[in-house]
């Protein structure tokens, strides 16, 4: 399994001092979390997308790529990518590049995004918000297989003898999570690509999302990709600990209270017995956490939320010491005990190399002359060949 955090890289005021931070200095405090996620052992950093205030990350490639620049091992993913309103050519391009500056260190997981507004502010309507997210992955997912596409759809103008660029790194795509927190024709999505579906477990009871991830292992074996169990699943989760329970729970009150997607709402105790949140002891989240594969069976991938809601710097890198140090190395021996054989490992890049190419080396693109003969001529690489002509997805 894979371990890790995600961002939703909110700008909150800290309900305790009063301060906020401005968007520099939570910019840097986030490059600062995710080195010390790479240096506590923890195995994916995760940003999500947002284009409005209280949030910064509008651009996530831009800041995995510096993250990938200042660690070693982190797997950089996006929680989410607004498949519904971003170009699909422009997804295909950048997340290639971050695979790249990387060494293949990169995934990213696709959704639509919960501010509605984002649709007009890209020229969207959000009434198309299911057809956008079906045929912008129709054409990423072509981009990437494909070294030339022609296209016509719905939503974009069409394409004709399109290459995008770079091509993927050894010419095998990042790994896509289709991530969901209420809507099955995602499941349905992930499932029919043979992709990862991400259940981002935070906001209601887990019986709600054991339906999503139900639906998605069923629908996984019915297109053929392989038993329900061998369905690539990936979960959510919120976390504040400390030594104590008492302690945690007067440290972190303030912050749930005035968060602000929850805040003003239920009380810290009834959210916390509706959903995944655990705040307490390192033993009573290593517990919880356990227990989930008895709800969605052996899973992929473990993100929690550590760093929103104004929590300062210094908090959320304490939790990130009591994460690797303590809570994880638990929580990885537990999830693999009698963890079955065929269960897939967590993908990354190097095993979805080995999974295509074997023994063979990979395919290293390598342009020619190109004067536009990919419109006639089928591809514009050295090392074209049949099965990566325009039709031939693989």
């Amino acid at each position: 399994m894979q371990f890790g955090i995600f961002s939703v890289s909110d700008i909150t005021q800290d309900p305790t001092t009063g301060e906020t931070p401005t968007e520099a200095e939570r910019i840097r405090a986030t490059l600062t979390i995710a080195k010390h996620a790479d240096e506590v052992g923890l195995d994916v950093f995760a940003l999500g997308e947002h284009h409005n205030p209280p949030f910064w990350s509008s651009s996530p490639t831009t800041t995995l790529a510096a993250i990938a620049a200042q660690t070693e091992r982190l797997i950089l993913s996006t929680a989410t990518t607004l498949i519904t309103t971003n170009d699909p050519v422009k997804v295909a391009e950048d997340f290639a590049m971050l695979q790249h500056v990387s060494g293949g260190r990169a995934d990213l997981m696709l959704g639509r995004g919960n501010t509605g507004p984002v649709y007009p502010w890209f020229g969207k309507d959000i009434r198309q918000g299911l057809p956008l997210a079906v045929e912008n992955y129709a054409l990423l997912h072509r981009l990437w297989r494909e070294d030339v596409v022609d296209w016509e759809g719905r939503f974009r103008t069409p394409l004709q003898g399109f290459t995008s660029t770079p091509r993927p790194l050894d010419d095998v795509p990042p790994f896509v999570w289709h991530g969901s927190i209420r809507t099955p024709e995602i499941a349905e999505q992930a499932a029919y690509y043979g992709d990862g579906f991400f259940a981002n477990n935070i906001f209601w009871p887990k019986e709600h999302y054991q339906r999503l991830v139900t639906l998605y292992r069923q629908r996984f074996a019915h297109y053929g990709h392989g038993a329900p169990e061998q369905a690539i699943v990936g979960l959510g989760g919120q976390v504040f600990m400390r030594a104590s329970s008492q302690d945690a729970v007067r440290e972190f009150r303030p912050y749930f209270d005035n968060a602000p997607v929850y805040g003003h709402g239920p009380s810290l105790e009834d959210f916390s017995e509706l959903t995944p949140l655990t705040v307490g002891s390192p033993q009573q989240v290593i517990d919880r956490y356990a227990s989930m594969r008895d709800t969605f069976g052996d899973y992929q991938r473990q993100l929690f939320l550590i760093d929103h809601a104004g929590l300062p710097l210094k908090t959320v890198l304490e939790q990130l010491d009591i994460l690797g140090g303590e809570v994880v190395p638990v929580l990885r021996r537990e999830l693999a005990a009698d963890r079955p054989a065929d269960v897939p490992d967590a993908p990354t890049h190097a095993n979805l190399v080995a999974k295509k190419y074997g023994a063979a080396p990979a395919r290293q693109p390598r342009p020619g002359a190109n004067r536009g003969d990919n419109l006639t001529d089928g591809t514009p690489y050295r090392d074209g060949a049949a099965e990566t002509l325009a039709g031939g997805a693989r």
